[in-house]
């Protein structure tokens, strides 16, 4: 690793130790209850408070979005902070004394992690491909808005119509650090990494014991931080069969010939995301492989954060008011973060404060007046409280749904399409087959049916509220594995119509699976006295964790070439060979040209080279990716008259008609380089000639100053 990078990671890392430290009295607070306070959740909490301040000091417009107003939400949030501190200094002061070695570890952890994915990510740092353009264009266009809600840079003048705000969380780490954008996306695929890790390594240690330290909840801890961070799926079982089937033709294992033994094969990595057919079942490590920075990768460690909340709530004796609005702060930003997830952990926070109020009424389920009317009202306040804090993000963002489906719908209800918000489409009836499921899940879920047995059969053993928080997991899990097999949310796809539903819920199953697994195989191996039965299910652990954690080095190595080329931190340093005018518009525009003016460029499909000026600069243009706008926007009829309209500005001879268009669009630059001549054949550059200036030049690439 260079100098350079390992400066811009310590830089990066020493953002997060202040935000951590500076969060500490709100963190312990709140963590009052775990073994080492909550800790490494602090820089969570930190990034969520800071960034949700600027959001709205912005949105509000009391002031530009810049260097200054984050750090004066971070200087707020400290003196808030600080305040904590004072009032409870004889409280916090013993902590910090007693944990100290704890939080240094941690810290070690999370810095380790830091560089650890950093490194790998050297190896493939490109900004490039599957919808790395799309993330880097949000960012880009974050912190070049001057209000909020950003800009949509493929759709000017509309802002963004989709989750940003993980994005925006981004936008402000850069804006605290000074790093360059083309850095700091790459660090923040890595901190995800790094967070991942630490704080489920923090949540699976204090899931199996909130009180005492000790080797069993340390290496529960462990286990559920590889598990959740790099974890896989059965399907590597694949990889030993002599004839490997790609994922949209796979067949039972008991078709395939296992001889003459052939270990590893042409097994591929992203297959195991892509194996029930015309669906997508993603998990934490392909997405840090991948690294696409999108709304379901910057969500998790809110995730986890939120999982940790809930299960101390869940062993508070009473939850306050401000427990619970805090609850609902963190909800909405993972609503912001990623839609799917604040209504899937809103009901996980109404599942634990129903169990909770079970316990509080004496265990009866006919709970009394003074308990239900307390879930009722700490239900309604969640509620109320998402409601609020999301108001200014939902102002500006419209949902591009349109409907629920029913999978395998009867006939007498496809011909009546539609009831209420249900959709009765024919032909739609995919289902899952089981030994696909088995497949994906069934790793888990042999734990899973371990632990029902063992709490069944294990005499003398009292269920501790722990093991009540862990099968409350593992039934929400499993209800959102369950759901893509009955329902889906309509959107624009036809083929893949339940793919983004079954996407977002077993992303979220898989991460609760893997720590109600970690809390499971801790606990059984260290609660079964049987000899045979201990061996049995040990030899069975190791073989199925032998099978899931084989598939991070499956997938490292294929997305990152063995990691033999190491290229540096820099995302966007392969637009100097691939397209070499281009790269040095880019760094021109980034350079010398502030604000958000409007500038054209050749439109073309999703995942695609095209809208790169934009994605890369944060410079909004006419239209980017037509099928992603397509989806934001929810019909192709406005996207249409856009292509219609760049490519008449690019091909026209008709100066009049040229003028009107650029008007309309307030276009104020216009780039030439070789997609846009590949694309219009007939360009006709001469006409921007009359209508402005060229005012970069390099190789074949142009960028025209339109003078009206």
């Amino acid at each position: 690793m260079s100098l350079t990078d390992a400066f811009y990671i310590l830089k990066w890392f020493l953002v997060f130790l202040g935000i951590g430290i500076a969060f500490l009295p709100l963190t312990f607070s709140i963590f009052k209850d775990f073994k080492d306070k909550g800790y490494i959740f602090s820089k969570i909490i930190g990034m969520a408070f800071i960034s949700y301040l600027t959001f709205i000091i912005s949105f509000l417009r009391l002031a530009k979005f810049s260097q200054e107003s984050v750090y004066f939400s971070l200087f707020f949030c400290f003196i808030v902070n600080y305040l904590i501190f004072i009032y409870k200094k004889g409280h916090l002061l013993p902590i910090i004394k007693a944990k100290i070695k704890i939080f240094a570890i941690e810290e070690a952890i999370f810095l380790i992690m830091l560089f650890f994915w950093s490194a790998i990510r050297s190896n493939a740092p490109d900004i490039h491909g599957l919808e790395k353009f799309m993330d880097f264009g949000f960012l880009n266009s974050i912190l070049r808005a001057d209000y909020f809600p950003p800009k949509d840079m493929w759709y000017t003048p509309l802002p963004i119509n989709y989750y940003y705000f993980g994005h925006l969380i981004t936008a402000v780490l850069t804006k605290i650090s000074s790093i360059p954008s083309f850095i700091s996306f790459n660090l923040m695929i890595a901190t995800l990494f790094a967070l991942t890790f630490t704080t489920t390594l923090s949540l699976g240690m204090n899931l199996f014991d909130r009180v005492n330290f000790s080797i069993k909840s340390a290496l529960a801890g462990l286990m559920s931080a590889i598990l959740v961070t790099l974890g896989g799926n059965l399907t590597t079982l694949y990889a030993f069969f002599k004839v490997y089937v790609p994922a949209d033709k796979a067949v039972p294992l008991w078709q395939l010939p296992f001889l003459p033994f052939s270990f590893p094969n042409n097994y591929w990595y992203p297959n195991a995301t892509r194996f029930i057919p015309f669906t997508i079942h993603e998990f934490p490590i392909y997405s840090f492989v991948v690294s696409d920075l999108h709304g379901h990768v910057l969500d998790i460690p809110f995730v986890l954060l939120s999982i940790a909340v809930i299960f101390t709530f869940f062993n508070n004796k009473k939850n306050t008011f401000l427990n619970l609005l805090f609850l609902s702060f963190i909800f909405s930003i993972m609503y912001m973060t990623n839609a799917w997830d604040g209504p899937i952990y809103l009901l996980l926070g109404f599942l634990v404060l129903s169990v909770f109020n079970f316990y509080k009424s004496g265990k009866k389920w006919l709970f009394s007046k003074k308990t239900l009317f307390a879930l009722v009202k700490n239900c309604f306040t969640l509620i109320i409280g998402f409601f609020v804090f999301t108001l200014p993000f939902n102002i500006n963002f419209k949902p591009f749904v349109s409907g629920i489906g029913v999978i395998c719908a009867p006939s007498f209800l496809t011909n009546i399409g539609k009831l209420g918000p249900f959709l009765f489409e024919a032909n739609h009836c995919q289902k899952s087959p089981l030994w696909q499921l088995v497949m994906l899940y069934g790793f888990f879920y042999f734990f899973v049916f371990s632990f029902f047995v063992f709490l069944k059969f294990k005499k003398n053993y009292k269920i501790s509220k722990n093991d009540i928080f862990i099968l409350i997991l593992i039934i929400l899990s499993s209800l959102l594995i369950l759901i893509p097999e009955l329902l889906y949310v309509k959107d624009i796809y036809p083929t893949y119509y339940r793919a983004n539903t079954m996407f977002k819920l077993v992303y979220e199953a898989f991460i609760m699976l893997s720590l109600c697994c970690a809390f499971v195989i801790i606990k059984l191996i260290s609660s079964i006295k049987n000899k045979l039965i201990l061996i049995s299910f040990f030899g069975a652990t190791i073989i199925l964790l032998s099978l899931v954690f084989i598939y991070p080095v499956f997938a490292i190595n294929g997305y990152y070439g063995n990691l033999k080329t190491y290229k540096g931190l820099d995302g966007t340093a392969y637009l100097s060979s691939l397209y070499p005018g281009d790269y040095k518009l880019i760094n021109w525009i980034n350079k010398n040209i502030k604000g958000q003016p409007v500038i054209l460029e050749a439109s073309g499909d999703s995942y695609t080279d095209y809208a790169r000026i934009s994605a890369n600069t944060g410079l909004p243009t006419v239209i980017g990716w037509s099928v992603h706008e397509w989806l934001w926007r929810g019909t192709y009829d406005v996207v249409a008259p856009r292509i219609a309209d760049v490519q008449t500005l690019y091909t026209t001879r008709d100066i009049s008609l040229a003028k009107s268009l650029l008007k309309k669009y307030k276009i104020s630059y216009i780039v030439i380089s070789n997609l846009e001549r590949q694309k219009y054949t007939n360009l006709n550059e001469s006409l921007f000639a009359k209508l402005g200036k060229v005012v970069f030049e390099q190789n074949t690439t142009k960028l025209y100053k339109i003078n009206f």
